[in-house]
């Protein structure tokens, strides 16, 4: 049964997708069967896996629409073991459009649970936002991982992440479970980035993951060039740090 993995922080600008694209990718070069869901409508999941997002005919806004099933949105191997559903400006409407309508935090997972056995994981990019979309995709999902730029204002907001995160277990996903926090844009050479760190692990009852993602210019520059950093420079830094993210995954003893 595949392992659906939401990537969530109501901060923008933190590492979410660069986290779920490359730790998407990562875990296909290991041979597992893979599906990225975008779930924002900004769509940079979607672009940093080299789609050009306006000229898609089918995304996820159509099939939580009920206007296509999975499969037809779906783009197969865009590389090898990495599948994706994409995303585009359009799915900024579906609140709207589900405004008064009931049951609408189901949307995703009756789509999502009946596909999830033919991949091993399913991550999903959520939007920098605590609301329908990212509820969605929260009852959908097994686990929630966290990236937190290590930056000052790093605990800023993750108390009301958390909350969230506590609502929907209590009220629509009873086995939804924290996966971890992960520390993006680390810079080895200042005192705050290690003192974020530091304050995060003594103020936070989570797990932390041990591999901390570097501050790191060809992590930057591969999304333009719509590749995962696997792709785009292997050796560097960045595909070692996302590579050690995926097999800790993999081990997670918390899930």
């Amino acid at each position: 049964m595949g392992r659906i993995i939401a990537v969530a922080n109501q901060k923008g600008g933190v590492g979410k997708t660069t986290t779920s694209i490359n730790l998407a990718a990562c875990l296909a070069e290991k041979g597992f069967k893979v599906l990225a869901v975008d779930m924002d409508p900004q769509g940079h999941l979607t672009t940093g896996l080299g789609i050009q997002k306006d000229e898609l005919e089918l995304t996820i806004h159509d099939v939580i629409r009920d206007e296509c099933n999975i499969g037809e949105a779906m783009i197969v191997n865009v590389f090898p073991g990495l599948n994706i559903i994409p995303s585009n400006r359009y799915l900024a409407g579906i609140e709207v459009e589900f405004a008064g309508k009931e049951d609408t935090q189901y949307k995703l997972k009756e789509r999502l649970w009946k596909i999830k056995d033919r991949f091993d994981y399913i991550i999903i990019d959520c939007p920098p936002a605590l609301g329908l979309l990212t509820i969605n995709s929260m009852t959908a999902a097994n686990t929630v991982l966290v990236p937190i730029q290590c930056e000052f204002f790093a605990l800023d907001g993750l108390a009301q992440l958390i909350y969230t995160i506590e609502l929907i277990q209590e009220n629509l996903n009873k086995d939804l479970k924290i996966e971890g926090v992960v520390f993006t844009m680390y810079d080895s050479r200042t005192n705050l980035s290690l003192q974020v760190v530091e304050n995060v692990k003594e103020n936070l009852n989570q797990n932390v993951y041990k591999t901390i993602i570097p501050r790191n210019v060809r992590l930057a520059e591969a999304p333009s060039h719509g590749l995962p950093i696997i792709k785009y420079d292997s050796r560097c830094p960045g595909s070692e740090s996302y590579r050690l993210l995926a097999d800790e995954v993999i081990t997670n003893i918390y899930v």
